[in-house]
C-alpha cells in the first residue's frame, strides 16, 4: 500500500498527513425543507434536509418535556464506482442514522420542543471516505439553517495510521487500507466528544495524537462552518435592509 503515503511524506491527493481536504458548503438550498445543507469536503459530498420542530405524529414514541430525533441516512447508487448488496448497504445506512440520531440528541435543546419531533434527512451524493464525518458536519448546517437551537455545534473529523503516521480527514483509499479508523464528533467551544468511533485497533502509543489532531480538525471545520452561517446571515439581512450582529 505504498501509495497511501510517498516517500515524500505527501498522500495520494498530495495533501501531508495533517492536511484537510478542501471543505465548500451552501445553506437553505431546498425550499421545501425547513432547513437544509450541502457540504463538500473534497470528493465526498451529502445533502441533509431537515423539517420541523413539528407535532409528534407517533403518539407511541411521543414525550411530554422534550422532542424526538428522527434520521435516515442514505447513499445515492451512483455515489461510488463501489457497488454493495442491498442488505449490507440497508445495514450500514441504519447504523449512520441511529448514529448521527445519538449525536445530535447531545447537542439540540431538545426539551424547547415538548411533543415535537424533528427529521433529518441524509442523503450521500459523492463518496470518497468520511461519509459520516461529512454527514454530521452538513446536518450541523442544516439544523442551524431551520433555526433549531443547540448547545454549539456539532463537528466531525476522522484520521487513521500508517506507518506509524497520523493522517487526518481520510479519504476513501485511506480508509479502507486496513489501518486503524478514529471518528470523533465534538461541540469545539467545549471540546465536548458527543460521538466516538473506532474500526479496528489503535495502539495507544498513537491514541494522544491522534486524538489531539481529530479535535484540532474539527475546530478548523467550525470555523469555516461558522464562516458561512455568517455569510448568509448578512445575505438574508440585505434583502431585508437590516444590519445583523456577526
Amino acid at each position: 500500500m505504498s501509495e497511501i503515503l510517498s516517500p515524500e511524506g505527501l498522500r495520494c491527493d498530495g495533501r501531508r498527513p495533517h492536511e484537510m481536504r478542501k471543505l465548500k458548503c451552501e445553506v437553505g438550498i431546498a425550499q421545501d425543507a425547513d432547513g437544509s445543507a450541502i457540504v463538500e469536503q473534497g470528493y465526498t459530498k451529502v445533502l441533509v434536509t431537515v423539517y420541523g420542530p413539528r407535532e409528534c405524529e407517533n403518539r407511541a414514541k411521543r414525550t411530554n418535556d422534550r422532542a424526538i430525533i428522527s434520521c435516515s441516512y442514505n447513499k445515492a447508487t451512483f455515489s461510488s464506482g463501489v457497488r454493495m448488496r442491498k442488505m449490507v448497504t440497508d445495514k450500514k445506512s441504519t447504523e449512520v442514522s441511529v448514529m448521527i440520531q445519538n449525536t445530535f440528541e447531545a447537542a439540540i435543546l431538545l426539551e424547547k420542543f415538548p411533543k415535537s419531533q424533528i427529521d433529518i434527512f441524509v442523503q450521500v451524493l459523492q463518496s470518497d471516505g468520511g461519509e459520516r464525518c461529512v454527514s454530521i458536519n452538513a446536518t450541523t448546517l442544516a439544523l442551524i439553517n431551520a433555526g433549531i437551537p443547540m448547545k454549539d455545534y456539532v463537528c466531525a473529523c476522522a484520521a487513521t495510521v500508517y506507518q506509524d503516521t497520523a493522517l487526518l480527514d481520510i479519504n476513501h483509499l485511506e480508509e479502507f487500507s486496513r489501518g486503524p479508523l478514529f471518528m470523533l464528533a465534538v461541540m469545539p467551544k467545549s471540546e465536548q466528544i458527543v460521538q466516538l468511533q473506532l474500526d479496528n485497533r489503535l495502539h495507544n502509543d498513537h491514541l494522544d495524537k491522534v486524538v489531539k489532531q481529530t479535535i484540532q480538525g474539527c475546530k478548523d471545520i467550525q470555523v469555516l462552518l461558522d464562516r458561512k452561517i455568517k455569510e448568509r446571515t448578512v445575505e438574508a439581512a440585505a434583502a431585508y435592509d437590516i444590519k445583523p450582529r456577526v
